[in-house]
C-alpha cells in the first residue's frame, strides 16, 4: 500500500540541510554520505551525489529528474546476486593423471572416455592387455 498523498514524500530533514549546504558552496560533485535509504529523492536533489550506505560500503549515486519520487534505497543494492550456473562437461572431467593409491594398469574409466557420437567410434575395441608377472 502507497503513502497517503496528503502526508506528502519522507524524508529526513538533514538532507534538505546537507543539500543546500553543498549547493551553496558549489561544489555539487561533492559525495554526500547518507545512510537513510528510506528516504524519498527530491526534485531539490537533483545534480547532486549521493554516497548511500548499503550496509557494507557507500554507493555514489548520481540523482537525476527521472530518480524523483524513488527512494534512495532502490539505487544502492544490499545484496549481491551469485546465479546458480550450470557446470560444464569440461569442469567436470577428472585429470588425465590416476587418483592417489590407483594401479597404471587399470583400465581408463567410462568417465575419461568422450561420448561416442560420431561414426569412427563405431570399430570394435580392443581390450586392454595385461601384463603377466
Amino acid at each position: 500500500m502507497t503513502r497517503s498523498t496528503w502526508k506528502g514524500p519522507f524524508f529526513e530533514e538533514y538532507l534538505l540541510k546537507k543539500a543546500d549546504e553543498v549547493r551553496k558552496s558549489g561544489r555539487t560533485n561533492q559525495v554526500i554520505k547518507i545512510w537513510t535509504r528510506r528516504s524519498t529523492i527530491l526534485p531539490e536533489f537533483v545534480g547532486l551525489t549521493f554516497g548511500v550506505h548499503n550496509g557494507n560500503k557507500f554507493i555514489p549515486v548520481s540523482v537525476n529528474e527521472n530518480m524523483v519520487g524513488h527512494k534512495f534505497g532502490e539505487f544502492s543494492p544490499t545484496r549481491t546476486f551469485n546465479s546458480h550456473s550450470a557446470v560444464s562437461k569440461t569442469e567436470t572431467k577428472p585429470t588425465s593423471s590416476p587418483p592417489p593409491g590407483a594401479t597404471s594398469s587399470a583400465a581408463p574409466s567410462s568417465a575419461d572416455k568422450p561420448a561416442a557420437d560420431s561414426k569412427a567410434d563405431d570399430k570394435p575395441k580392443e581390450a586392454p592387455k595385461e601384463d603377466k608377472k
